[in-house]
């Protein structure tokens, strides 16, 4: 964890240091995705078959290929009552914050005869990935399946590698809460591969959305274009902007929130006391003593953590707009002043009792947020993201009268003849 104080001589030096860190994994994986995605397109399912084996450990020939819907709903009736119950109403929330996102058709007519406006549609089918192993969130599955299934889309494919042939029940009860047409028991590049192009077993998508390792997302990557993505994600992030009336333990909390995810997230607390700032990393090292994810959490804290000392909250916002937070706290009695100056985050959570973890889970909006800086032109996952807008166009002859000349005009001036000639011939 490093200390940071915006009067201290280097510190322009050191906080451009830490807006450019990159934490995505070193490791070149764009070669071996290459090669993944180009033998899924060329061999299909045997591609995919030969790759579970090698990755997951397990042959699909033998453990299956698809999960079942009985198998689904078998796993979220054995559910403890109490996650059972909060997995629906984070369902339920979910789906009323993202309802209320649904774009409006528009139709706009003019007084001689021209109409021009939009439609929106749902995509056909969408993929929907889902992580094994030590990133299994049932959450996850509900934040991505549920503006999907918000924006219309017909046909909802859930991928998900089961280590060793082993899956996650609670992964499997979200699938049933949200509907899942298809779970295939497939991951990595290839999953994504084919979901892109398609095999005989598994259907072309039209979108993937969803987390994933380093491969998955390289894969998204390269195939966008192919297929829509959501976006390309890295490792999570948390800026607290907190003054000395907070409790340090609770701030402590909120920053480990982020930094228990993997190695590499990162958490940064921005205060004007410098007091709290001794309080809260104290607090940090005590509490990371106490979580089963101790070691994550303690790596991510130590090489990605900062606390950055500044002379008012309001001064540090300028800061926090070149970081551009996945997440941002803004941990004050009367947030908005703060919330007037945030120009670049992906999530904002107001005042002193809301923790980022509600956000995660039950609260309405969506997890899936853009990392890395990517706020400055990103957004976060919508019921937008599953849709597409078509635009529509009508002209009465006296419309065409009207602005036809001078379609013409400029299709000469472009050297288009067969444009001119098709708007010149309906003219009177």
């Amino acid at each position: 964890m490093i200390r940071l104080d915006t009067a201290a001589p280097g510190f322009a030096a050191a906080f451009d240091a830490l807006v450019n860190d990159r934490r995505e994994a070193d490791a070149d994986v764009s070669r071996d995705v290459a090669a993944i995605i180009g033998s899924v397109r060329r061999e299909g399912d045997a591609a995919i078959h030969a790759f579970t084996k090698k990755f997951d450990g397990h042959d699909l020939n033998e453990s299956g290929w698809r999960i079942e819907r009985a198998d689904c709903d078998a796993a979220l009736a054995t559910l403890d009552s109490d996650l059972r119950v909060a997995l629906k109403l984070a369902r339920d929330r979910i789906a009323a914050y993202h309802e209320k996102q649904r774009p409006a058709d528009a139709e706009y007519a003019e007084a001689n005869g021209i109409v021009t406006g939009a439609r929106w549609r749902g995509v056909d089918a969408a993929g929907l990935y889902v992580p094994g192993g030590r990133a299994a969130y049932p959450s996850s599955v509900l934040m991505n399946a549920i503006p999907a299934r918000v924006a219309g889309v017909e046909r909802l494919v859930i991928v998900t590698p089961t280590p060793n042939g082993e899956v996650n029940p609670l992964v499997l009860a979200a699938a049933a809460l949200v509907g899942a047409d298809e779970v295939w028991r497939v991951g990595g590049a290839q999953a994504v591969a084919a979901l892109a192009y398609g095999t005989d077993r598994i259907k072309a998508v039209d979108v993937i959305c969803g987390p994933g390792n380093a491969w998955v997302a390289e894969a998204k990557r390269q195939l966008f274009g192919v297929v829509g993505i959501d976006m390309v994600a890295g490792p999570s992030e948390i800026v607290v902007v907190a003054d000395g009336a907070n409790d340090p333990e609770w701030t402590a909390a909120d920053l480990l929130s982020q930094s228990e995810h993997d190695p590499t997230s990162q958490s940064i607390l921005f205060t004007d006391d410098a007091g709290f700032a001794d309080a809260v990393a104290d607090a940090v090292d005590r509490q990371i003593g106490t979580l089963s994810t101790a070691k994550v959490a303690r790596a991510a804290w130590d090489a990605n953590g900062a606390i950055v000392l500044v002379p008012s909250l309001a001064e540090a916002m300028p800061l926090v707009n070149r970081l551009a937070p996945e997440h941002l706290e803004l941990a004050v009695a009367d947030p908005a002043p703060l919330f007037d100056l945030v120009r670049h985050a992906g999530s904002v959570f107001l005042g002193r009792h809301t923790p980022e973890a509600v956000g995660d889970y039950v609260a309405g909006p969506n997890h899936v947020l853009p990392t890395g800086r990517r706020a400055r032109f990103a957004s976060g996952l919508s019921v937008i993201d599953f849709m597409k807008r078509t635009s529509f166009l009508s002209l009465s002859q006296e419309g065409l009268a009207a602005i036809g000349p001078a379609a013409v005009r400029l299709a000469e001036a472009e050297g288009l003849p067969a444009h001119a000639r098709s708007v010149a011939l309906r003219l009177p």
